[in-house]
């Protein structure tokens, strides 16, 4: 089955797709388009995507990506590149902001080689695995990603190892020293559980 983004984002998905395959590294789509396209209906303003940091040439795939129509969308872009290991990009024929993570961590790279292809309106592009949403999500933790972890569970719980995601994300909360999180994350999966 064929799901469709807003249809802005389709000229900047094939984009931003066609310059990873350029590039020829791991990348994944994630963010709220990626939480669309594992069937949670929800709205989202931009694309968020990683490719995978490690032996990546960052002077190439700026070049590659100038090219292609994705532009910085601040004037110290390449400096918060170097700093916080994300592109801050705009795709100019379609004003659609974008997000591009140099991913680094093993997680990252795990995660890359378990996303699957999914097709948003005509374009093929990886995306991360349910699991590997709600881990990212329960990271991340704001409203929106309490909403998406909570959907996510509700629509995969079935196919999800719940005990690998919740190591996961009680790893991810040791390194941020924010263990106590944990209660709360337990307790929202158990509510979707419940929901589902």
């Amino acid at each position: 089955m064929t799901q469709s983004p807003a249809p802005d984002f389709r000229s900047a998905l094939a984009a931003l797709f066609e310059v990873l395959k350029t590039i020829g590294r791991p990348a994944m789509l994630i963010g709220g388009l990626a939480v669309i396209a594992r069937g949670v209906p929800r709205l989202t303003i931009d694309i968020d995507a990683v490719i995978q940091g490690e032996g990546l040439d960052v002077d190439r795939l700026w070049e590659v990506l100038r090219r292609s129509g994705l532009e910085a969308r601040v004037t110290d872009a390449e400096e918060i590149a170097e700093e916080r290991l994300v592109l801050l990009l705009r795709h100019s024929a379609s004003g659609v902001t974008v997000d591009l993570s140099l991913g680094w961590m093993q997680f990252e790279r795990d995660a890359m080689e378990r996303a699957t292809t999914v097709d948003l309106g005509g374009v093929p592009v990886p995306v991360a695995t349910p699991e590997d949403l709600v881990v990212l999500k329960a990271v991340a933790w704001r409203a929106v990603d309490k909403l998406d972890v909570t959907e996510l569970i509700v629509r995969h719980h079935a196919g999800m190892d719940l005990q690998r995601m919740r190591r996961t994300v009680a790893g991810f909360y040791e390194l941020l020293d924010v263990l106590e999180r944990l209660k709360e994350y337990d307790l929202l999966v158990s509510q979707a559980l419940d929901e589902a």
